[in-house]
Order: structure tokens, then C-alpha cells, then sequence
């Protein structure tokens, strides 16, 4: 671990509790600056320091916490109102994949009547993941060859 440690400190020049500007983080986590703004909007947890002319500053446990949204917005496929759920029943720490297990009732019930589809659960695997993409991919063209046979 402080191996990790002392290779990021080479790497960017600063300590591990050193504060980062946008440009920064948005590098760090492989995402636009603009995604960063927008996720702060979403996540109040998520307040960089803002200094002169509106300069963001994020701090080691934003940043920790940024890197958290975007993996599970992007690798483990939750939604936006998926992670924010997990966020507030966490306290501000996304809870086990067990406790996120319990809250499917509810999901469920606010998906009857509208809502954003529940998150998927996130104990699947990289591979079975794979598999369920594949099969979303050929759903999605066999709706487009039913389309096209319906004109």
C-alpha cells in the first residue's frame, strides 16, 4: 500500500492528501471536467473547496469518493438514482453489496409506478456481466430487425 502510495506521490508530484484541481481528478478518473461538474450537482456529498474565479479544489475524500461514483456508474452499471440511493442509506459510503440486496423491495415497488428501473445488483462478475451485454446486444438487434419488417 505505500508502495501505491509513493508511486502516485512520484507520479503527480504531490502528497496522497494533497488537494486536486479538476483537471486533475478528471484525468485520474478517465472522465470530461465537465462529468465532474455535473456529478457534483448530483452528489452533495461531492463539495470541492472553490476559490478565487471559481477554481475547484477537491480534497482526498472527494476524490475517493468520486473514484467510488464512477465505478459504480460505469463498471458496475448502477444509475444515477441507484448510486445516490446507495450514497444516503450509506452515509455518505456506498453500503456491501448485501445491504443494497435488501433494499430491492422498495425498488421494486417505485418501479411499478414509473420510477427509474432499480439498480442491478452488484455481486455479478466481470464475466457474467459480459454475458448479459451480449445478450442486451441481440435484443437490441433483433428490435431493430423487427422494426425494419414492421415498415
Amino acid at each position: 500500500m505505500a508502495e501505491a502510495t509513493e508511486t502516485t506521490k512520484r507520479r503527480s508530484g504531490k502528497s496522497s492528501a494533497a488537494f486536486r484541481t479538476i483537471s486533475e481528478v478528471a484525468e485520474r478518473l478517465d472522465v470530461p471536467q465537465h462529468v465532474l461538474r455535473f456529478w457534483e450537482t448530483k452528489f452533495g456529498q461531492v463539495r470541492p473547496l472553490k476559490r478565487g474565479g471559481g477554481r475547484r479544489y477537491y480534497r482526498p475524500e472527494d476524490v475517493d469518493l468520486l473514484e467510488r461514483i464512477r465505478s459504480l456508474l460505469y463498471d458496475e452499471g448502477y444509475t444515477i438514482k441507484g448510486v445516490q440511493r446507495l450514497l444516503r442509506e450509506g452515509g455518505g459510503k456506498a453500503p456491501a453489496p448485501a445491504a443494497s440486496a435488501e433494499t430491492s423491495g422498495g425498488e421494486e415497488k417505485a418501479n411499478s409506478v414509473g420510477a427509474e428501473a432499480p439498480a442491478p445488483a452488484p455481486a455479478l462478475s466481470s464475466s457474467q456481466r459480459d454475458v448479459l451485454v451480449d445478450l442486451q446486444n441481440e435484443l437490441k438487434d433483433l428490435q431493430d430487425l423487427l422494426a425494419k419488417l414492421a415498415n
